[in-house]
């Protein structure tokens, strides 16, 4: 009998676990916060699309399409990543300064997209509580070079660790700036178009989570868009109580949510394959390595390998 697709990156992953908590929601916030200061990168997403009308929408087909390539089939993946690639490919921008036109899949444009992306989830899973070794957050990194490719780049001339991601930020950080076009990606953050009778619930639990995303960014971010922000610390207590609170909710109900991919994976893989943050935990031992760690989980941890 013919085992079933694991997809890019399976039950075995880091991806597979970390993206499974909702805290990845608040680090969706963050990278649209980051992504927004490459003003080349913000200017090809506002000269393309009207996201101020159709937020949700945008927002719900990157959830769908980042779920796709964590859990869906081998298949379903690479046919997501084609289409992507091809809307990209007639996709341009013109640079209001000099006129330039350029398309938006200039592949250092995508890199930026990509690194601000991946560093957002580690980085609000790790502050939120969830349990991630150093080795794994490299892990992590690497494994979104696959990521990387769906949307054209070259995996070897993507970040593979924390250092390399560390590096290419310390590279990036001079061509960064708060534009227009982030002023308007922040206004929007702050204030989404509601219907009326959902404004309070903007008020009480959207701009809680906006700020919260903000309060994430890294210090050169805030000095960009001259915002105060709440010292690291108060930020990081707060990322735990939120993600606390979530984690509280029953996986199931939260799955039940579209596009509900880790259901369907684990229809087509079985129990087995549900993400959880204990197995990480419990395996951390295995991905660090000897002499680095003796935590274990018994009999499970021993069917731990990394890929490759």
């Amino acid at each position: 009998m013919r085992a079933a697709d694991p997809g890019l990156f399976g039950p075995s992953s880091v991806t597979w676990h970390l993206h499974g908590d909702p805290v990845m929601w608040i680090a969706g916030v963050r990278a649209l916060y980051l992504q927004a200061l490459h003003p080349r990168a913000v200017r090809g997403v506002m000269q393309n699309s009207d996201f101020r009308k159709d937020a949700w929408g945008r927002l719900m087909r990157t959830a769908n399409f980042v779920g796709t390539l964590s859990y869906g089939t081998t298949e379903a993946a690479e046919k997501a990543g084609a289409r992507v690639r091809r809307i990209h490919r007639l996709l341009k921008a013109t640079d209001p300064g000099t006129g330039e036109v350029y398309g938006v899949d200039e592949p250092e444009l995508l890199l930026w997209v990509h690194c601000a992306e991946i560093d957002s989830y580690v980085e609000v899973a790790r502050r939120s509580g969830f349990p991630l070794t150093p080795a794994q957050v490299d892990r992590y990194i690497g494994e979104h070079r696959e990521s990387a490719r769906m949307v054209g780049l070259d995996p070897e001339g993507v970040p593979a660790n924390r250092a390399e991601l560390d590096a290419y930020f310390a590279r990036v950080r001079p061509e960064l700036a708060a534009g227009p076009e982030a002023r308007a990606v922040d206004d929007f953050l702050q204030r989404p178009p509601t219907p009326l009778p959902l404004v309070p619930a903007r008020e009480l639990v959207w701009k809680r989570v906006a700020n919260l995303a903000y309060g994430a960014l890294p210090p050169y971010a805030h000095e960009l868009y001259g915002r105060a922000a709440p010292a690291p610390g108060v930020v990081d207590v707060r990322l735990r109580a939120t993600g606390n609170i979530l984690r509280c909710i029953p996986a199931r109900l939260r799955w039940q949510l579209p596009p509900k991919h880790i259901l369907r994976a684990m229809t087509r893989l079985g129990p087995g394959s549900r993400p959880a943050p204990y197995k990480l935990r419990g395996r951390a031992a295995i991905l660090d390595g000897p002499g680095r760690a003796t935590r274990g989980d018994g009999g499970d941890s021993a069917r731990w390998r990394t890929p490759g």
